[in-house]
């Protein structure tokens, strides 16, 4: 029976040990799919096919922006396109995963109209910017409060406002983890996500217990390679804490972030808060699908708050 017993338990280890090996390797392979930004997926290609457009619209920044550079707290060069226009209020916009500043010129056109200061960011991982990894929005909220500071250094009494789309609504979104300065008077997002857990889960497919346990195992791979749990990345945990205003906007065709995540988000804020759900947009697409009521409910909200 002891003999029995002792098979069962190298067994049960044996398994243990293959299951964590198992699963330690799917997370690098998860990891590397999507955080990793010089691994191609399908974010990647689609971006790949709209190579003439991103270079139109990074010529328009180079025209119309003086481009900027600012070190992070672990010491990346961040690179950033800032537009004065001698207001006192300054919007730093913040582009979606695998994007970068030019990704988001079609709204910082539009809002080029009016008399904002604007500061638009290559996140880290993206663009002109360094850094290997992408942080989901979390290590990145880090780096706004850098951009932060840098506006006021150059004039601190102005009012910012923070407005970002899909994974940089998340980035804005979880600056509410931090202690932000007085002169932050809004957060405008537009289609961000609830918790990285989630999106994933609705994207590639992470559901059940299977799921749950791969997501575990590239959350441990994410804080060994980049220092951050996956699982840390909860922007409607960080909603909750806001003492500032949020203009929450999303498209009601969005599957890939989909439209019931807003509610969630919306539902989770007890400050002052609106929602604005575009008819037929889908994903980061309700700018273009509806740009008189986006655009108008962006600059009510600036006016409002500012």
């Amino acid at each position: 029976m002891k003999k029995l017993l002792n098979i069962v338990i190298s067994v049960l280890i044996a398994l243990c040990i293959l299951t964590f090996g198992v699963g330690i390797f799917v997370g690098n392979y998860v990891y590397d799919y999507i955080l990793n930004p010089t691994t191609s997926n399908f974010i990647s290609d689609f971006l790949e096919t709209n190579k003439d457009k991103q270079k139109d619209a990074q010529a328009w920044l180079d025209e119309n922006a003086l481009n900027t550079t600012i070190t992070s707290e672990d010491g990346l060069s961040l690179n950033g396109y800032y537009i004065d226009k001698k207001s006192s209020t300054t919007v730093i916009m913040v582009h979606g995963y695998r994007g970068n500043a030019a990704s988001i010129t079609y709204p910082v056109k539009i809002m080029d109209k009016q008399d904002y200061n604007m500061l638009i960011v290559d996140l880290r991982g993206h663009g002109y910017s360094e850094g290997n990894y992408i942080g989901m929005g979390w290590d990145e909220r880090q780096d706004i409060l850098s951009w932060i500071d840098y506006i006021l250094d150059i004039d601190e009494r102005t009012s910012i406002i923070l407005y970002g789309v899909s994974m940089g609504a998340a980035t804005v979104m979880n600056t509410l983890s931090e202690e932000l300065p007085p002169q932050v008077k809004g957060i405008i997002e537009d289609c961000g996500y609830t918790d990285v857990e989630s999106i994933l889960g609705n994207q590639i497919g992470l559901g059940g217990l299977p799921g749950k346990f791969i997501f575990k195992m590239t959350s441990l791979v994410t804080k060994f390679r980049s220092g951050y749990y996956l699982s840390d990345v909860e922007p409607i945990e960080q909603v909750k804490k806001s003492t500032i205003p949020i203009l929450f906007i999303h498209g009601d065709k969005d599957t890939f972030v989909p439209t019931s995540m807003v509610y969630e988000l919306y539902e989770a804020a007890t400050c002052e808060k609106e929602l604005l759900v575009i008819e037929g947009a889908g994903h980061a697409n309700s700018c273009s699908t509806d740009p008189e009521s986006y655009f108008g409910a962006i600059n009510n909200f600036i006016r409002k708050h500012k």
